[in-house]
């Protein structure tokens, strides 16, 4: 994964202009603006984790968090095999060890890249926990957090070892930010040879968005989605030979065919410092909480 964070340019908004539009409308093309679209593969829109195969996917991954707790400095000594399909966290064990690695404690964030003024390295060992919320929901938490002193973010990007280096599939989550600070950003991504795929994105405490930046260059596909980070969202991309669709709650918001990526990417559940507005404060910190993850391949069966 080359530097080890996602190349993010500055994301640009594209506008259409109202004939164009409405033409769209007409035509039932899925609007840049998140007008309505056909649903997901999967339907899925419930708070259920979704199981068994759906349409051309097989499913390949089904994690509920409700099994075994994994707690606060478990995703430790990362650095095994990594950016393959063979990389392991050394202080994870059992079926966390074989379903999940996270980028290794040192490694910089995307910000660090930019000339932030707050920059953030990634720490899974103090960031990245498994267990039930109170009301007894297994779930997956990222803590991002600052020092009281300054220095950077404390940041966490988790990586299914599953669907690492896997071409094509469907990638789903029900994801909430469950505490919210200015400062902090996800871009869980697909990138690499000059392709990116990123969704959702976003500072939490402004939009969720998709964002398709194609392989051969060009203009970037904007597809903006929900508008709260604080409520639950079930977000989906499914990647099949030359589309790309972006889904939040069910629902098309995206839909792209340039230049799509036909090679083996990893999904990585980033998570990091933001690029945009200010930085996180010293002491502050924020969370967000996954209580399902679902992947499937594409064409395998």
């Amino acid at each position: 994964m080359g530097s080890h964070a996602a190349p993010h340019r500055r994301k640009r908004a594209l506008f259409l202009p109202l004939g164009l539009m409405l033409l769209a409308v007409l035509l039932g093309v899925p609007r840049a603006d998140g007008a309505p679209g056909p649903a997901d593969a999967c339907r899925a829109t419930g708070v259920e984790l979704p199981r068994g195969d759906c349409g051309p996917f097989w499913q390949v991954l089904a994690e509920d968090f409700n099994g075994d707790r994994v707690p606060l400095g478990a995703f430790s000594d990362c650095d095994h095999r990594v950016d393959t399909s063979a990389a392991y966290c050394g202080g994870l064990s059992g079926t966390y060890r074989d379903n999940w690695w996270a980028y290794p404690t040192g490694w910089r964030d995307t910000a660090g890249d930019r000339g932030r003024d707050v920059v953030g390295v990634y720490h899974p060992e103090d960031t990245v926990s498994v267990g039930p919320a109170q009301n007894g929901d297994g779930r997956m938490f990222i803590r991002m957090w600052r020092p009281d002193d300054g220095g950077p973010v404390h940041a966490a990007a988790v990586v299914p070892r599953a669907v690492m280096q896997m071409k094509y599939g469907k990638y789903s989550a029900r994801i909430r930010v469950t505490e919210l600070a200015p400062g902090y950003k996800s871009a869980w991504l697909h990138y690499g040879g000059g392709c990116e795929m990123d969704h959702p994105e976003g500072e939490w405490t402004g939009d969720l968005t998709a964002f398709h930046h194609p392989c051969g260059g060009g203009e970037q596909g904007y597809f903006p989605g929900s508008d709260d980070w604080t409520k639950w969202h079930t977000v989906s991309t499914e990647w099949t030979p030359g589309h790309v669709r972006f889904f939040v709650d069910g629902r098309q918001v995206g839909h792209d065919t340039r230049d799509v990526p036909d090679r083996p990417l990893s999904w990585v559940l980033q998570n990091e410092s933001a690029l945009q507005g200010p930085g996180a404060a010293q002491g502050s910190s924020a969370q967000l909480d996954i209580t399902w993850v679902a992947a499937y391949a594409y064409g395998w069966k």
